[in-house]
């Protein structure tokens, strides 16, 4: 009888996996869900409010000399973390005069003082605004402006990024900062010789007693259409759902992270630090991605879970086949389908999470089930939880399609529609720092029923027979290059400071073997002036970051337009760089000469042929 019985079950589970094939993969995640859910209501009710930093306290009593950060060849476990954090946190409150609610730039790369630092502010009541530290020049200014920060504290390496914006800052009353013992210029301070000298005495808890699950925890900046960086508010709240969500992918306390993407973006410092605070894990530091050390790293510190983007895959397919290092999980997106089943033919059944999110956004997918090229799964309870939906988009006007009764519609399978997610208790729109008339466009209002508010995630996806989900394409004025979204607005206002350049019209364009849009500028001369190669590298290299920078520059009498004066890029983005479709001048950046050559139908094939790198 009971082999009998035992037999009818595993029938029963075929036909339930014939039928329904992805159910076990569906019950699991909801399961996860349900548990980090719970887990961090169970956060945010706490009284007093229950912070990540209270979780990295509890880990530090739990598992004192557990490591906590590897860099280089330095372990620090998670007590000696603790302390090194005190230190800093006591220096800033005697020489920075830091109170709770005090807002604190970083312009720190990626090493365990920017991760201590943050401890140090959180232990005080402090937000912390993450700076690109790739940016100059007026965008750094810019973004004191957005989170209102009081204090900058910035790498000694960093220095002379922030003595060519001293005086601005000075007239902003900024009080600045170098991680360096001793500093000459006037208007900065040294902060590593007070951080030696300050006890290492546990903060009270009553410094960050205000801290609610509202409060501000981070600002990090993203790149819009505004022409300048947005500082996403990353409240309590905000940052618990992001540092709970590698947990959902898989993520437990004997796990060791591999950080090689930037700390100032949320993939780098919300999934990789946070979220293995939220488990009590370990993180490896790197300081910046390389592929030829890549593997090795992951040998050397025993790594089981690491982040990537897209790129970082992609070059990591071109590097020595071997399956001997990593074995466990992958957590990141933008990973194309033809690179995805490549890096499982090159390293094994690694266990690839590909996810969807935006830093300001509401609502993120998760592949859990492991399809190939796809970002989540439209599961019925994930859409009950955080309501969202796929609508027409109309691509001339940029703005949903509405019916006659003036609501959205949405989109049937198949069909590429934009991502809309409704406001809620559960899925709030924090917005951008000091920016009410940017917060404001990301809203959408009576898009199903009146009075309803929805989030406008800019971004287009479409579902298959499946029930999988598909990213198709960004809506806006941004493309994303070498992992960073770049604003084509920015670019512009800076191309147009040159002597020579009169307008500029800046786009992504796709490039053979490469992943996302490199930057391409269709410019206007200044009357009587010719184009200086030399001059335009100079510029650029001088003030844009390397991804940001026009790697193709086309040269036209005069821009097209719209009846709005709005610059049109379709059509250039369609005609691309090729010298054989295109009778304007073209020139490609050249790192070697440092500056901007002709691009010939030779040079145009050897991009495409891997030869010339971009």
């Amino acid at each position: 009888m009971i082999v009998f019985l035992t037999a009818i079950a595993v029938l029963l589970l075929f036909a339930l996996r014939l039928r329904y094939p992805y159910f076990i993969a569906d019950a699991k995640y909801m399961r996860r869900i349900a548990i980090s859910i719970y887990r961090t209501t169970k956060y945010l009710k706490s009284k007093p409010f229950y912070t990540l930093v209270d979780r990295f306290l509890d880990s530090v009593q739990k598992n004192p000399h557990r490591a906590f950060i590897r860099y280089q060849d330095e372990t620090y476990s998670y007590a000696q973390s603790d302390k090194r954090s005190n230190k800093i946190a006591r220096s800033l409150l005697k020489h920075a005069d830091l109170h709770e609610g005090d807002t604190v730039a970083l312009l720190i790369g990626n090493e365990p003082m920017f991760l201590w630092m943050w401890l140090a502010l959180a232990k005080i009541g402090c937000s912390a605004a993450l700076l690109n530290h790739n940016i100059r020049s007026k965008s750094l200014v810019h973004c004191f402006s957005c989170c209102g920060a009081t204090v900058l504290i910035a790498g000694a390496e960093l220095q002379d990024s922030v003595e060519e914006v001293l005086p601005d800052l000075r007239e902003l009353g900024i009080s600045v900062y170098i991680l360096t013992d001793h500093v000459t210029a006037e208007g900065m301070e040294s902060l590593t010789d007070k951080i030696a000298q300050a006890s290492d005495e546990p903060i009270p808890a009553d410094l960050r007693a205000n801290i609610t699950f509202s409060s501000p925890a981070v600002y990090i900046y993203t790149s819009g259409t505004t022409g300048l960086p947005k500082a996403a508010v990353i409240a309590q709240r905000r940052l618990w759902a992001m540092s709970v969500f590698p947990s959902v992918c898989g993520l437990k306390s004997d796990d060791v992270v591999y950080i090689c993407l930037p700390l100032y973006h949320s993939a780098g410092f919300a999934l990789g630090f946070g979220g293995a605070i939220e488990r009590g894990a370990t993180v490896v530091v790197k300081s910046k991605f390389s592929s030829s050390q890549f593997w090795d790293d992951c040998r050397k510190y025993n790594v089981t879970v690491i982040q990537y983007i897209g790129e970082t895959m992609r070059y990591l397919c071109n590097t020595p086949k071997v399956f001997d290092h990593f074995k466990k999980m992958a957590i990141g997106n933008g990973i194309r389908p033809e690179v995805w089943r490549t890096f499982i033919s090159r390293f094994g059944n690694v266990d690839i999470k590909e996810f969807y999110g935006s830093t300001e956004g509401t609502l993120g997918f998760l592949n859990y089930a492991g399809k190939t090229g796809a970002v989540g799964r439209v599961n019925y309870f994930h859409k009950k939880i955080y309501p969202y939906a796929l609508v027409k988009f109309d691509q001339e006007q940029e703005e949903p399609v509405r019916n006659a009764e003036g609501f959205c519609i949405e989109v049937v399978k198949g069909e590429t529609g934009l991502l809309v997610v409704k406001i809620t208790q559960k899925a709030q729109f924090g917005g951008y720092a000091r920016d009410p008339k940017q917060t404001e466009k990301k809203k959408l209002y009576n898009v199903f029923e009146k009075g309803d508010v929805y989030f406008n995630s800019g971004d287009l996806f479409r579902t298959d027979h499946e029930n999988f989900i598909y990213f198709q394409d960004r809506v806006g004025d941004t493309f994303r290059w070498k992992g960073e979204n770049v604003s084509t607005n920015e670019v512009s206002d800076i191309l147009t400071m040159a002597t020579s350049i009169e307008e500029a019209n800046v786009y992504g364009v796709t490039v053979q073997g490469y992943e996302g849009r490199t930057g391409m500028a269709t410019i206007t001369l200044k009357k009587d002036h010719q184009f200086e190669p030399d001059a335009i590298f100079s510029h650029v290299t001088t003030y844009l970051p390397s991804y940001a920078r026009p790697r193709f520059i086309r040269i036209q009498d005069c821009l097209a337009v719209t009846c709005t004066f709005k610059q049109l890029k379709g059509k250039l983005v369609e005609e691309g760089f090729n010298p054989a479709v295109i009778t304007d001048p073209l020139f490609v950046l050249h790192e070697t000469v440092k500056s901007y050559r002709p691009l010939t139908r030779d040079t145009y094939q050897s991009i495409l042929d891997g030869h010339f790198r971009l």
